[in-house]
């Protein structure tokens, strides 16, 4: 992703923002040999820039994407056992990347990765309470009163309850006593959403992640990923504002 020249030299420690923007001014910086004088050239990891004649290193381009990830992955940068994981799909990126929190081996659905390891902690941290909503197959349908236990919130396990959740069905089928079910929930526990369902009466069939804040999976297949926009990247900062930014 490019950045302003000024806020590039600002976080390789040149100097202050303002500062970066006279020196560009006064023609002291060079882009890939070329003087630059406009306040409003970007740059990449990729571009040379000297200031006063002198290279600069570069801090390592932030990079954020939005993956569907297929079920049959790890969330996970490697794993022992051999098995695929999501950064095989980002091998062509040239920065190293993780996923923000994890999606189980045989769950699908969206993931954000990203090399920004600040905003990946803190989008995992509970106090944001972001928002994240499952579609699962299960089996049996859901009555009123599952529905609204799901909603109260389920006891896990002898320590742990989980918060109130958003529940509903979205399909039914008799025939298969199968139903489709949208849970959106805010916690991260493990296998979280199999846990409430199973509570209720209803195992998990088969899951996705669908969407996570006001990301969705629109125009995506699994396999597939993309860059998050600006303004993407700017709402996810929003989620946690005050406490970073």
């Amino acid at each position: 992703m490019a950045e302003r020249l000024q806020k590039v030299m600002a976080q390789a420690g040149v100097a202050s923002r303002r500062a970066s923007e006279k020196m560009i001014l006064d023609g002291k910086v060079k882009v890939n040999g070329k003087v630059v004088t406009q306040l409003g050239t970007k740059v990449t990891g990729n571009d040379a820039v000297e200031v006063n004649g002198k290279l600069i290193e570069q801090a390592e381009t932030k990079e954020y994407f939005l993956f569907y990830k297929p079920r049959g992955v790890i969330s996970a940068a490697k794993d022992n056992k051999g098995r695929k994981v999501v950064t095989d799909y980002f091998s062509d990126i040239p920065v190293r990347l993780y996923p923000v929190g994890r999606l189980d081996y045989d769950t699908s659905g969206l993931l954000i990765m990203t090399n920004d390891g600040k905003l990946a902690n803190m989008l995992m941290h509970p106090r944001y309470k972001i928002e994240k909503t499952y579609v699962a197959k299960v089996k049996g349908i859901p009555t009123n009163d599952d529905l609204k236990h799901l909603r109260l919130g389920v006891k896990l396990d002898a320590k742990h309850k989980s918060a109130p959740a958003k529940a509903k069905i979205l399909s039914s089928d008799k025939r298969s006593d199968t139903a489709i079910v949208s849970l959106t929930i805010h916690e991260g526990r493990y296998h979280q959403v199999k846990l409430m369902l199973e509570k209720v009466g209803h195992p998990v069939k088969k899951l996705k992640r669908e969407k996570y804040g006001s990301l969705t999976l629109d125009g995506l297949t699994a396999g597939q990923f993309r860059p998050l926009s600006h303004n993407e990247i700017r709402n996810l900062e929003k989620l946690v504002e005050g406490k970073r930014f």
